[in-house]
Order: C-alpha cells, then sequence, then structure tokens
C-alpha cells in the first residue's frame, strides 16, 4: 500500500496534546497525532501504553483531561451527546470480540444500524447488508447466529456491521487478537481490500508486529501513554531490520518492541523500576504492604 499524502484534504481525525488521567495516575500524556483521508494507521505498543484508551478518547466514549480530538473537523470533546451521535454514524467500529448481539442472526446484526438511524425501507435494507456481508465473505453464513461460527467469522461479521452506514473512518480494536495465524492473515487482506475499495481511513491498535506491518501506511509507536514516533512503515520496517547499537534509547527501545526481542531498553526498564511500577507507573511505596496470605484464625493455643 502507497501512504496518502497530504494533498488528499485535510485530516479526518486530528488528536492535539490529549491527556487522560485515571485516579492520578497519566495514562496518556499530550498525545498528537492526524489521520489522512484513506489512510490506514497503526497504534502500537506494550500492555498498558494508552494505545486502548486513545482509542477509546477518539471515538468518543471517554473525555480527555486536557487537549482536543477533531473527527472530519469537528472538535467532538466539545460536543454534546446528540451531536456526538451524529458524528459516530459517520464512522464505524470493529471491536475485539466482534461485539455481536448472539440472539441475532449475522443478517440481523448488520441490519441493527440501518434501522436505528435511517429511514430506508425493509427491502433497501435487505439489499444492503447482503452487500455488506459479501464485502466480508459471509452472505451465504447470513441467517447462522453467531455461535453457529467460527472466531474470524464473528470478526468479518462484526465489520459487515461496522461497514452499515458507509462510515469515512473505520476503527480496530487488536483485529487479529484470539485468531490463528492463516485466519489472522485474511483479516489484514480485508482490511487492506476495504481501505483500497472504499477508500476509508483506518486506525488499528495491535501489538500483532506481523499484522501491522501487512496493513499499515503509517505507525505511532506509544510508551507510558506518549508517541515516541510517527511515521511511514518504511521508516519502522527500517528500524527493525537495523543491526547493532543505535545510539538513541526510544529508537533502541523501539526496536526492541518491533522485534520482540528478549533484551533491551524494555526489559532492563522493567529490572530497574520494579514490575509494579512499568505497569501502574506508580511507586511500590504507594501500595500499602500486606501479607500474601490472611490467616484465617489465630494461633493454635
Amino acid at each position: 500500500m502507497t501512504a496518502p499524502s497530504s494533498a488528499n484534504g485535510s485530516p479526518v481525525i486530528t488528536v492535539r496534546d490529549v491527556v487522560k488521567t485515571f485516579d492520578g495516575r497519566t495514562v496518556l500524556d499530550g498525545v498528537n497525532l492526524e489521520v489522512m483521508p484513506g489512510q490506514t494507521m497503526v497504534i502500537m505498543g506494550g500492555s498498558g501504553c494508552g494505545k486502548s484508551t486513545l482509542l477509546r478518547v477518539m471515538i468518543g466514549s471517554l473525555h480527555p483531561d486536557r487537549g482536543s480530538v477533531e473527527l472530519f473537523g469537528q472538535d467532538i470533546t466539545s460536543l454534546g451527546e446528540d451531536q456526538l451521535n451524529a458524528v459516530r454514524r459517520r464512522f464505524g467500529i470493529l471491536f475485539q470480540s466482534g461485539a455481536l448481539f448472539n440472539s441475532m442472526t449475522l443478517r440481523q446484526n448488520v441490519a441493527l444500524p440501518l434501522e436505528e438511524h435511517t429511514p430506508l425501507p425493509r427491502q433497501t435494507i435487505d439489499i444492503m447488508v447482503k452487500i455488506k456481508l459479501e464485502l466480508v465473505g459471509l452472505r451465504e453464513h447470513a441467517d447462522k447466529y453467531p455461535a453457529q461460527i467460527s472466531g474470524g467469522m464473528k470478526k468479518r461479521a462484526g465489520l459487515a456491521r461496522a461497514l452499515a452506514l458507509d462510515p469515512r473512518i473505520l476503527f480496530y480494536d487488536e483485529p487479529s487478537a484470539g485468531l490463528d495465524p492463516v485466519t489472522s492473515a485474511e483479516i489484514d487482506q480485508l482490511i487492506i481490500k476495504l481501505s483500497r475499495s472504499l477508500g476509508v481511513a483506518s486506525v488499528v491498535v495491535t501489538h500483532e508486529m506481523d499484522s501491522a506491518f501487512a496493513i499499515a501506511d503509517r505507525m505511532a509507536m506509544l510508551d507510558k501513554g506518549r508517541v515516541l514516533r510517527v511515521d511511514d512503515r518504511a521508516w519502522f520496517d527500517e528500524l527493525r531490520r537495523t543491526q547493532g547499537p543505535l545510539g538513541d534509547e526510544k529508537q533502541e527501545l523501539i526496536r526492541q518492541f518491533l522485534r520482540g526481542d528478549a533484551d533491551g531498553p524494555i526489559t532492563r526498564r522493567k529490572q530497574t523500576t520494579g514490575y509494579v511500577d512499568d505497569l501502574l507507573g506508580i511507586a511500590p511505596a504507594l501500595i500499602a504492604p500486606r501479607p500474601a496470605v490472611q490467616a484465617s484464625r489465630g494461633p493454635k493455643q
């Protein structure tokens, strides 16, 4: 895939200086990010780095403590619920589990957004549902329930539902999670196909590097709530192939993550700062000491 240039217009997503804290712990620390029309942006990083929180802020399910998030030129952080729902109809989300309604067939799952948000007649909705299911290769399985299909098929059905309202942006939360390598590769190819054929902008949150490099136009690396680097896929690909010392701590950390090396800055940080501090970003001294096992009764007399 070729990354679209800024000549394609203004960004469809602009994240500016976003900060988000939970119980005094900073999860997002001044995040800046832009996504251009038709571009696939992969957001990656280790567990607890803030990438899922960033996704939730971008779709409006979390409000940042500071900063702004613009979708289609509108700052969604300043919108009321009705205005925000109008913006939400312009993007689709593929949740990690697929998030299908188990009591509905695939046909009914995909039809639901059209029934809820459009005045279209039943016949038109039926045609559109068939088109969306055909896009993901599931038209022949339209009358099956989620319990009757595989994990990969659930992901594809969830994607068909995300496409129901013809969105201009698609958000993917760990699209390859829990899938075997072949099914994961099929999902990757589907993401590429949809980006090319429909021209939608895609934001993909993942820590699966094979998938990331297969689908990305641009990539953003998060660490402890901060963006270490945003660049074209080629920059990250060159970095992961580079041998020997880099002389730059950030690049060393990014390379270790990209390659999955057992030794590097991430490993050394865990060893020097403590596991609790690294995962939670808090000092171990703040955690009150207590016995691992509480005695259920007093000592023997």
